[in-house]
């Protein structure tokens, strides 16, 4: 299923194709399902990476949706989960010249309700639903032990991650609409109504969401989409942390717990428009960008990633710049793992400058996590932005305008006038949020009271600019710099993108993420020369 919405082809950035290489055989049977082979191509910027081995490919394709039952993860020799762990992410995306029929499989979503109401069992702080131990995986046989647990990033960078990201989102005016999605639909119908009577009568009393006679509390500030996106990155790196890939060697498990998340939900995707008289009538149990979208529609229907993201109408978009910041967290102070971590999930959705962009915010908030300065951490995001690409472009001309500036506020025209596009008809291109997210974040020094309302006057990219600001500014600052009125606000979910996160408090997760292993020397999460190679080899 892939969403493709009107677009002007002339404002979208270009990318330059590449010779296409030889069609690979078909792919042997998963499952009973025999994968389509198609034909690979690529392009970008980034150096590509050699092809999985063809024997990981074989399992590693739908792996999730082709198994009913979770695996048995209480060893290494699981050759689903091995196969799974050590296959690369393909530089040389497939095309989506063909599709798949799949087996329905069983439903195999990660734990609901990780953190809201979880507690810890024994002294390993492993989080488990409701208090409960959930116990291995396959069935009733002895459990793996769980490596102890210690608090290697103080909870406070963490949780200024987490309250600065939903901050900034809540400000940006989008926000507004986002929540509305949890009103009644005749609502929003009114909205639009009274919309088309302003631009047909000339009048320039604009309507904005309402409740009338409806309770109004979904209209108040709090935040929307992106925090709850990057909730779902944080309930992705609690999942790698736990028992379910604690057979996995160190450095693997999350990769793992990505793809399974990501396969999770396609399966809902699916499920869904089985249910269907048509794909484009499904009801789906989610809100999410047009990029999120298409790649959960196109792991669906079979395809792989980097397929998902290329093959997008939307693979330019910052859909995986906030899921980027959270995951960094699982490298605090090392901004290439972190870097290596992010682009590996962007793939699912993302292409071009919308890998680029997820690549530059992990590396900037992982040196924040891990002490840096903001001249630190904007550094290490340029790093990650290769010159000739737009978005290279744009942060590098951003970030000089931005230490040329006296303060935050006095940089607002400047970003409009020279990096904030006007011709596109949505302002979510990572080209524009992450360098005004850099930006912002460098004029106001560091501090989050200044940069979220300074990226929150960016109207056209103040659906997620601000939201990156607060992410970066508030792992500088921690959870204190963040005003008590806003921390108060939006420390809970309120599940208008993802409703089974509803009730989510971003205090609470922020302790679990603080207090899972990470890459400290012998860390849970620790990558040495043998697990490094598989992100790059």
């Amino acid at each position: 299923m892939t969403l493709t919405p009107p677009t002007n082809d002339a404002s979208i950035p270009d990318r330059d194709p590449a010779a296409a290489p030889a069609t690979p055989p078909a792919l042997p049977p998963v499952g009973g399902t025999v994968l389509p082979a198609h034909p690979a191509g690529g392009h970008g910027s980034r150096p590509a990476q050699a092809a999985a081995p063809e024997a990981a490919a074989t399992t590693f394709g739908m792996a999730v949706l082709e198994h009913p039952a979770a695996p048995d993860t209480g060893t290494a020799t699981d050759p689903y989960l091995l196969a799974l762990a050590d296959a690369p992410v393909p530089a040389a995306p497939a095309s989506s010249g063909g599709t798949a029929v799949l087996d329905r499989p069983a439903d195999t979503r990660p734990p609901q309700g990780l953190w809201t109401g979880a507690t810890t069992t024994g002294d390993t702080g492993t989080p488990t639903p409701g208090g409960r131990d959930p116990g291995p995986p396959g069935g009733d046989s002895e459990r793996a032990p769980a490596p102890h647990r210690t608090r290697r990033v103080p909870v406070r960078p963490v949780e200024g991650l987490l309250l600065g990201l939903a901050a900034g989102d809540a400000a940006g005016w989008p926000a507004a609409r986002h929540r509305a999605a949890r009103m009644p639909e005749w609502t929003r119908r009114l909205t639009r109504e009274l919309d088309t009577f302003a631009e047909q009568n000339s009048t320039t009393t604009l309507p904005v969401p309402i409740a009338l006679n409806q309770p109004p509390e979904p209209l108040r500030l709090g935040p929307s989409d992106d925090a709850e996106w990057a909730a779902f990155a944080a309930e992705t790196v609690l999942i790698g942390s736990g028992h379910l890939f604690a057979g996995l060697a160190p450095g693997r498990r999350m990769r793992a717990a990505v793809d399974l998340a990501w396969n999770s939900l396609a399966g809902e995707v699916a499920a869904a428009a089985d249910r269907a008289p048509e794909v484009e009538s499904a009801v789906l149990p989610l809100r999410a960008r047009i990029s999120v979208r298409a790649g959960l529609g196109n792991l669906a229907t079979g395809l792989r990633p980097p397929a998902t993201g290329h093959d997008n109408p939307h693979y330019f978009d910052d859909a995986a710049c906030v899921r980027a910041a959270v995951l960094a967290v699982v490298h605090p102070g090392d901004p290439a793992a972190a870097a290596e971590l992010a682009e590996f999930d962007a793939r699912y959705t993302q292409d071009g400058d919308g890998v680029h962009g997820a690549r530059a915010m992990a590396a900037a908030i992982a040196v924040a996590l891990g002490g840096g300065g903001v001249d630190d951490c904007v550094d290490a995001a340029l790093a990650e932005l290769p010159e000739a690409t737009e978005i290279g472009r744009n942060a590098r001309h951003a970030v000089k305008l931005a230490r040329d500036a006296d303060a935050a506020f006095d940089l607002v025209p400047l970003l409009e006038h020279q990096i904030v596009d006007h011709v596109y008809s949505y302002g979510v291109a990572a080209a524009e949020t992450v360098p005004v997210a850099l930006a912002v974040a460098t004029a106001a020094r560091g501090r989050v009271a200044e940069a979220v309302p300074a990226a929150a006057c960016l109207s056209r990219v103040a659906d997620s600019a601000p939201a990156l600001a607060g992410a970066l500014t508030g792992a500088l600052g921690g959870g204190d710099a963040v005003p008590a009125s806003w921390r108060d606000a939006c420390r809970t979910l309120a599940g208008c993108a993802l409703p089974r996160l509803a009730g989510t408090d971003l205090v609470e997760l922020a302790g679990l993420l603080a207090d899972t292993e990470l890459t400290a020397p012998g860390g849970q999460f620790r990558h040495d020369d043998d697990t490094r190679d598989a992100h790059t080899r």
